[in-house]
């Protein structure tokens, strides 16, 4: 059944100062009836929309378990002016337990670019009140609804104005071994062969975390799970590189205590769609992190270079300096020269989007609001 849902133009006023670039507010905290928005991830469809997805967490800013619904807003003016919020996935009082023991978390958006189909994933945790899907019996091995945490998805085919009901991939998708199996927050991809690829991540048979991919020869009808990349990491980001390889770029649970000039980003590369992999030379060390999501896409320039651009809170110790770097080489290097600094006090969760040839945008968790959205040039970096 799909669901249609009413569709609200919002005027989001800019923020920003003479000396400071301007960005379009999505979200503070308390309005939409909603404590805080987290998580952002975005996607720009095949007819040049912004869809903008993230956690409504309407009671708290705690993770999982608690009241929150996967939510979308749409921009169709390049990010100038947003829709009203609205939940795309909400597993409502499912099972007899009220909203707060039936939330929805940790979204990913991926666009079909050759059917224009838009998927987003999220997790689902029925009961367990008091828990967290990533600590202790949070989420459990098996398949059990009441015991794991589930891997759901919702489709849109029409430029995200309506979307289908929740479906549960679990049973296809999770080792009933692990602990649990989930989608990466931030955005999948479509490579140049036409193969959906999504980052994910997981507690494997003892609880320790693992980040993969898994992807779809099909269409999104049906997915095949990687090994593993890395263990003790968790969020990761995929894109193609310019030998058809894949990249995975990965929050480390290492950096917590390594402050040293090896923190860093773990980064593996995968020629053969996730079934081995190997260490990059970037490896920890080119991309410092306090420990947080990131973002990594890539993108074609109108002269035939291939560019990565990777957004995170440039810091060893803390979710600060939110800055957006570009590399020429697939990610060898990530020069100082082409680098841009956003927020100063403060970025997390970031997630970004080529708005058009010329524009690059972000949306992320600011120290002005809990998700702003902002654009800059390609010629900013000298692109």
């Amino acid at each position: 059944m799909i669901k249609t849902l009413l569709t609200i133009l919002l005027l989001t006023p800019l923020i920003g100062s003479a000396a400071e670039r301007s960005a379009v507010i999505i979200h503070r905290s308390g309005e939409a009836d909603c404590h805080t928005f987290r998580i952002p991830a975005i996607a720009r469809t095949a007819k040049g929309t912004l869809l903008a997805v993230y956690d409504m967490r309407y009671n708290s800013r705690r993770d999982l378990q608690g009241h929150m619904d996967i939510g979308l807003s749409r921009s169709t003016d390049g990010g100038k002016t947003w829709e009203k919020p609205r939940p795309v996935m909400d597993m409502g009082e499912f099972g007899g337990l009220g909203q707060d023991q039936n939330g929805c978390s940790d979204p990913n958006i991926l666009i079909d670019r050759e059917t224009g189909e838009i998927m987003v994933s999220a997790v689902w945790t029925h009961g367990k009140p008091g828990t967290h899907q990533w600590r202790g019996k949070g989420s459990e091995p098996g398949h059990e609804i009441a015991k794991s945490t589930q891997f759901m998805m919702v489709r849109s085919s029409d430029d995200g104005i309506t979307w289908s009901e929740p479906e549960n991939l679990t049973k296809e998708l999770k080792d009933p071994k692990w602990h649990l199996f989930a989608p990466a927050p931030g955005n999948g991809i479509t490579m140049s062969d036409g193969t959906l690829v999504m980052p994910t991540q997981g507690r494997d048979e003892t609880g320790k975390p693992f980040s993969n991919i898994m992807w779809s020869d099909d269409r999104g009808k049906t997915w095949t799970v990687s090994a593993f990349a890395r263990r003790d990491t968790t969020e990761c980001a995929v894109v193609e590189l310019s030998d058809g390889s894949l990249m995975l770029n990965m929050r480390d649970n290492r950096n917590r205590s390594d402050k040293s000039e090896t923190n860093g980003r773990a980064v593996s590369v995968t020629k053969d769609k996730g079934r081995t992999w190997s260490k990059h030379p970037s490896d920890h060390g080119a991309l410092p992190e306090p420990v947080c999501m990131a973002s990594l896409i890539a993108h074609t320039l109108k002269d035939g270079r291939r560019v990565l651009f990777f957004s995170n809170p440039n810091s060893k110790t803390k979710r600060e300096k939110m800055t957006v770097r570009v590399s020429l080489d697939d990610g060898m290097t990530w020069p100082a020269g082409k680098q841009i600094l956003l927020d100063k006090r403060g970025g997390a969760y970031s997630s970004l989007v080529i708005v058009d040839d010329e524009t690059l945008g972000i949306l992320y968790e600011s120290s002005r609001a809990d998700l702003v959205f902002q654009t800059m040039k390609l010629s900013e970096f000298g692109l």
